[in-house]
């Protein structure tokens, strides 16, 4: 497969700059995939495409504010920091712009709270850095730090919630989960009250989630690694869901890669916790998710790729043209598919 085949052309004015005033008030484009059916609703109409037994999979990381503005001490340039994966209490591994400037050794102080000091360089650039602080470090940091919002937003985010789910909860990520922005508090409940049940998994996100794959061919690309965990009570519900013919409905991509990498081959998901660099493409079998709702994804990006492993490469660029032609938002900020 070409890199290129998951290319489409989207107007610069499409892209969501800012979130829908209510979150549930954002547009839902819902796919059936046994029929190949388009329709346009409101995204708290989800409640009409679920069924009693079903389970919603929501992924509960928390974004923190990992995007750090130093200078550097003594002379004060100026160097700017993205948190990407804590390595112990103190160190990290972390994007660096510009470069050449992160010396090993140099330190560049954040504010009077927070400095940082280069410790190594890795084979990709990323630096290892150590996170000089006293004090409680989620505290230090939610003053010190910025939301890492992706690149093609160049709006400044007024109010840091708008960019967490409601239900985020574990520190870790350097992104959102953002199909799961949409939700709110009382449309939870509504589909609690249907009798939907849900389940919570965890996978913290990196920033290697907005990079297009670089590579000509698909398979030569290298995916980055994420921290996911899968507890035995999540587990419990979704596989006693199964056994009953419920459906697991994920919200995200990564609550699908999670689900997916910690599934056995007869699609039981166990109870597990580490890393993972699961690639999904086109002729990938899925074993655990049996729906799935998504925002709109950038043209040749890896979770692009994702859904039209879950649907086909030649329908995906059908959904996306006619939210194109219906001028849908895309992106973080944007619409979403419910995948069915």
């Amino acid at each position: 497969m070409k890199t290129s085949d998951f290319y489409y052309d989207l107007p610069q004015e499409l892209i969501a700059q800012s979130p829908a005033e209510q979150r549930d008030m954002s547009r839902l484009l819902v796919y059936n995939r046994s029929t190949k059916t388009i329709e346009d609703r409101i995204f708290h109409d989800i409640v009409e495409y679920l069924e009693p037994g079903d389970v919603l999979v929501r992924n509960v990381t928390k974004v923190i504010p990992a995007r750090l503005y130093a200078t550097r001490e003594g002379t004060g340039g100026a160097m700017e920091f993205l948190l990407l994966r804590r390595i112990n209490e103190t160190d990290w591994e972390c994007l660096v712009k510009p470069g050449r400037k992160a010396r090993n050794g140099r330190t560049f102080i954040v504010n009077d709270e927070l400095s940082v000091t280069v410790l190594d360089q890795l084979e990709d650039g990323n630096r290892i850095v150590r996170l000089n602080y006293e004090g409680i470090f989620e505290e230090v940091l939610d003053r010190a730090g910025e939301m890492p919002l992706p690149p093609y937003i160049t709006k400044k985010l007024d109010d840091k919630s708008r960019y967490q789910t409601v239900y985020a909860r574990d520190d870790g990520s350097a992104a959102a989960p953002t199909a799961g922005l949409h939700f709110t508090d009382e449309l939870l409940d509504r589909i609690r009250e249907k009798g939907v049940l849900i389940a919570d998994v965890l996978l913290h996100v990196g920033l290697g989630t907005f990079r297009p794959v670089s590579a000509e061919n698909v398979e030569e690309h290298h995916m980055h690694s994420e921290y996911y965990s899968v507890t035995q009570e999540a587990a419990d519900i979704i596989n006693g869901a199964r056994a009953k013919g419920g459906r697991i409905i994920s919200v995200g991509t990564t609550g699908c890669r999670t689900l997916e990498s910690s599934a056995d081959d007869n699609g039981v998901v166990h109870a597990s916790s580490g890393w993972t660099d699961i690639f999904i493409t086109p002729g990938y079998k899925f074993k655990a998710v049996d729906a799935l709702v998504t925002n709109f994804h950038l043209p040749e990006s890896t979770l692009l790729m994702l859904i039209s492993a879950f649907s086909s490469r030649e329908e995906v660029m059908r959904i996306y043209k006619h939210a194109v032609d219906e001028k849908y938002r895309f992106f973080s900020f944007g619409d979403s598919t419910l995948f069915l």
